[in-house]
């Protein structure tokens, strides 16, 4: 003998039926929270934000790199005049 039963309801009904807990509220908090992590994540990854914290690094050690060549060129300079390469 074969016995078929259908039962139609929602899953909040089945999960009631069944005993199940309610993780709905729960997972709303956590869903909020990912939001907005990902959105202060976002926030970071904002290219002028990017390139205002990167900037004045890089304009840096520019700077020092031209305060070396000059250093360098007036040696160099000094050395082709016969000067001396200390500073007096």
């Amino acid at each position: 003998m074969k016995v078929n039963v259908e039962v139609t309801c929602t899953p909040e009904e089945a999960r009631a039926f069944m005993g199940l807990p309610d993780i709905k509220p729960m997972q709303d908090r956590i869903m909020g929270e990912i939001e907005e992590r990902l959105r202060s994540s976002l926030g970071a990854m904002n290219p002028e934000t990017i390139f205002k914290t990167w900037l004045p690094a890089s304009m840096q050690g520019m700077d020092q790199m031209q305060q070396m060549q000059q250093v360098f060129w007036s040696q160099l300079a000094n050395i082709a005049t016969g000067g001396s390469t200390k500073k007096e």
